[in-house]
């Protein structure tokens, strides 16, 4: 029998349990490769019916997975990366923005990285991780063995106060915080991450506890950094030179995806590894040539904005099927826990908003009770009256309805789809399903109102000096100018 372990997670306190479960019945733990790419939309994959770019080895990730068709996140970034790292909506990580400090993950939540490190798993990062640049913010100080990281929301971008990389950053040869200290690299960025990320699980494979490997590419958000011979391959298929780059953005990630999975084949860890793969938010640049049909992009509360894929590929474990449940970045907590035979327990439990993705992926036609998913754009100015921004790009969602309010404040402006019927959400239903929008507003208005005590990042003074830089020009032995 395994173990019952209660293990103390060292940033929060939280007191987190153990099943006992004997191997017949869990099995050894698998190791865990998670990949989430920058600005990538849902229709900006070939097999989601895009007709110009092609993703042969992310097409193989959807094959031979369980697919989630209605899977979403947040409508931007560091929002989507709080929720699926702690369980629970990215607001009440103190996450309302991507930059002023609202992007920093408040050191009182659990993440998923320390669960599955107090579950006996090597954990690594290896990108972008964009949920505070603060020494005391880091991912290894939230769970990650292995950080390999760079700053601010994306290679070379700075903003005042504490969200910013190293100065003069580039796609090209990056300079990377590599577990405390910069070091520079060579190679284009996504290369570097995945080779770094592949580098790392050759040292851990062979030890007797699982790995969680977290690549999170910069690529392909703006600016549109491409390495020639990728921008070659749409060049000539596309009317937007910038859609050309973007394409070949994805096309240099989807090629590193299928050396990686090369990789586990040949290491023989293939049956032992699941391959998660999605996007943070809805779509960019492609959203020019392709957008699944759907309405809105990245920072709309439409589905446009929020619909991301989902993959899971674990080979002998798991049969590839769609699922088409309502699921979500919160679910990805609870999912990985219950993958490691973690039982959440207090504080930790009580943190998780999310369900276990388990027994939809174990059966894509299990039972599954309808929800209520809740999203806001956030990002009001910085200091400004929350609740003049209620309903500022704000929607509410279950399987049938979609609750939109893409323009408001105080006041809401709701319109209503059955996205089942419509889900290119053209028609606005509102005044014939008044009961509809109460019920919904009802409960958005009950959510809104828990909200207060976790928007701790709203007021913060920033610093005057973006961490990263201060750190870069004392390694490199620099002076501040």
């Amino acid at each position: 029998m395994m173990r019952t372990l209660f293990v103390v997670a060292a940033m929060s306190g939280l007191v987190l349990g153990f099943a006992d479960r004997s191997l017949a019945e869990s099995g050894r733990k698998p190791n865990i490769v998670f990949v989430i790419t920058d600005d990538q939309g849902y229709g900006d994959i070939s097999a989601h019916g895009n007709p110009v770019l092609k993703t042969p080895h992310l097409d193989r990730l959807h094959r031979e997975g369980v697919r989630f068709t209605d899977f979403h996140v947040s409508p931007t970034c560091s929002p989507t990366r709080s929720a699926l790292m702690t369980g629970r909506h990215e607001f009440k990580n103190g996450v309302t923005h991507t930059i002023l400090e609202r992007e920093r993950l408040t050191p009182h939540a659990t993440t998923i990285a320390q669960v599955l490190q107090s579950a006996g798993y090597r954990t690594g990062i290896f990108g972008k991780w964009h949920l505070g640049d603060e020494p005391d913010r880091w991912p290894d100080k939230r769970g990650f063995h292995e950080m390999f990281i760079h700053g601010c929301g994306g290679i070379g971008q700075s903003y005042p106060g504490s969200c910013g990389d190293v100065p003069g950053n580039s796609y090209f040869d990056p300079t990377i915080l590599h577990n405390g200290t910069f070091e520079k690299t060579r190679g284009y960025c996504t290369d570097v991450f995945f080779s770094q990320a592949t580098r790392w699980i050759e040292t851990v494979k062979e030890a007797d506890q699982p790995f969680f490997c977290y690549i999170a590419t910069n690529a392909p958000h703006g600016p549109l950094h491409v390495r020639r011979e990728d921008e070659a391959r749409y060049a000539d298929k596309v009317a937007q030179p910038s859609v050309a780059k973007f394409f070949g953005m994805i096309a240099n990630i989807d090629d590193n995806v299928g050396k990686l999975l090369d990789k586990l084949d040949h290491w023989g860890l293939e049956k032992e590894t699941l391959v998660i793969f999605m996007n943070d938010n809805g779509g960019t640049e492609g959203v020019k040539v392709y957008n699944a049909g759907m309405r809105g992009q990245k920072v709309t509360p439409w589905l446009g904005g929020t619909r991301a894929s989902s993959f899971w590929r674990w080979p002998g474990t798991l049969s590839p099927a769609d699922c088409g449940r309502l699921a979500a970045h919160v679910d990805i907590f609870p999912t990985l826990a219950e993958i490691a035979g973690v039982k959440l327990t207090g504080e930790v439990a009580k943190q998780v908003e999310g369900r276990s993705l388990w027994p939809l992926l174990k059966n894509p036609n299990a039972e599954w009770a309808d929800r209520t998913l809740f999203t806001h754009v956030g990002r009001w100015p910085k200091g400004a009256p929350v609740d003049d921004h209620k309903y500022a790009g704000c929607s509410v969602r279950t399987t049938r309805w979609h609750l939109v309010s893409p323009e408001g404040g105080i006041q809401s402006r709701w319109q209503l789809f059955d996205v089942q019927a419509d889900p290119g959400e053209t028609t606005n239903i509102a005044d014939g399903h008044q009961d509809v929008l109460r019920k919904l507003d009802q409960e958005y208005d009950g959510w809104w109102s828990s909200l207060p005590p976790y928007l701790v990042n709203e007021d913060v003074v920033p610093p005057g000096v973006n961490p990263y830089k201060t750190l870069y020009e004392l390694q490199v032995g620099k002076t501040k100018p």
